[in-house]
């Protein structure tokens, strides 16, 4: 009997020049990279949810490891539980109690800035500065229409029902089992990296921790703070402007200038006294959060440079939208420090050669 393996001829798609084998890999490999570009590319939205969810679990991680300092007899999932309801909690009084208020404030927003931009032509011509050139209606459209993003940004935290939900549900996941997220897609990865990769996750998770906690803070502090201040002096739409101060100082950089471009804008229309004092909050609040807060932050977490934060959000902000521009802070802290940690790796693989 003939054990011998039968001989088979060869098809139309075998290579049996090697070099020709070696280079048509490559090509297999960089298309398969092109490819992933492509698809990241295509599911963007998809991934910044992701990724939305993956920055509001390391808050919720954070508040329950905050408890845990305090009362650390109680479970984790009690910790992460207490959490959850404080926020709820806010939500839902900020949509009782503030929201009528609110909404009312915002209502009478877009005439307080007409109103504005009268006074200024008006003051401008009485200067001798020519107007002919300049139609109010429209200077008046494109400040409102810049002021409509604004809101529009705004709205889309409060009014993308969908996103959010995602992003909540993602978060519960991720918070309440993190290890299996962690160990799944290191084991993705080549075995020699995987102790890398867990030592990566982890350090990004706690300066995901610190950075937004910071940021928590900084958005508390500006927020009571100016509402208190302006409501004092008597200034108008005090709740809608501290609540705006508040949720723009999620986004550093960019996020104080536009509250305070609306502070002194609707100050200066209840007179000059009104509208020095805005710019007073305005500067005190700020350099309490810039020489105190921020300072202290930093010092935990991943040095990020101003110019390197604001051309992030430029750029994510163009791409990604609010979410993108939302969540660019938190994703260059965690690519900086991924980086840091490729360059200790290598720096320790070149000494052991």
């Amino acid at each position: 009997m003939d054990d011998s393996v039968p001989t088979r001829a060869a098809g139309p798609t075998d290579i049996s020049d090697g070099l020709v084998k070696r280079e048509a890999k490559k090509a297999a490999v960089w298309l398969g990279v092109a490819g992933l570009f492509a698809l990241a590319v295509i599911l963007a939205q998809p991934i910044m949810v992701i990724i939305g969810g993956i920055v509001f679990a390391a808050m919720i991680d954070g508040g329950q490891r905050l408890i845990a300092r305090v009362a650390p007899f109680l479970p984790r999932g009690l910790r992460i539980t207490l959490v959850l309801l404080g926020a709820v909690s806010f939500l839902v009084w900020l949509v009782t109690f503030a929201g009528g208020q609110i909404a009312a404030q915002a209502a009478e927003f877009p005439a307080v800035v007409q109103a504005q931009l009268a006074r200024l032509t008006l003051w401008a011509q009485s200067h001798g500065i020519t107007m002919r050139d300049l139609n109010l209606q429209q200077i008046a459209s494109q400040v409102l229409g810049s002021v409509g993003q604004v809101t529009r940004a705004l709205g889309g935290i409060f009014g993308g029902f969908t996103t959010a939900f995602l992003i909540f549900i993602l978060a519960i996941y991720f918070v309440i089992e993190p290890d299996i997220y962690r160990r799944g897609f290191a084991w993705m990865m080549p075995a020699e990296s995987r102790d890398h990769f867990e030592g990566t996750a982890l350090r990004m998770g706690k300066a995901l921790r610190m950075l937004l906690f910071g940021r928590l803070i900084g958005m508390t502090v500006e927020g009571v703070a100016t509402w208190a201040l302006l409501a004092w002096w008597g200034v108008p739409m005090a709740a809608l402007l501290g609540l705006l101060t508040g949720l723009l100082a999620f986004l550093p950089n960019i996020g104080a200038p536009i509250s305070g471009l609306l502070m002194v804008l609707v100050g200066f229309s209840g007179g000059t006294e009104m509208g020095l004092f805005c710019i007073a909050v305005y500067v005190v609040v700020q350099t309490v959060d810039g020489n105190i807060i921020v300072p202290m932050v930093a010092k935990r977490t991943a040095d990020l440079a101003p110019a390197l934060v604001l051309g992030a959000q430029l750029v994510f902000g163009l791409l990604f939208g609010i979410l993108g521009l939302m969540l660019a802070d938190p994703i260059v802290a965690m690519i900086k420090i991924a980086l840091e940690r490729q360059a200790a790796r290598n720096d320790a693989n070149r000494t052991t050669d």
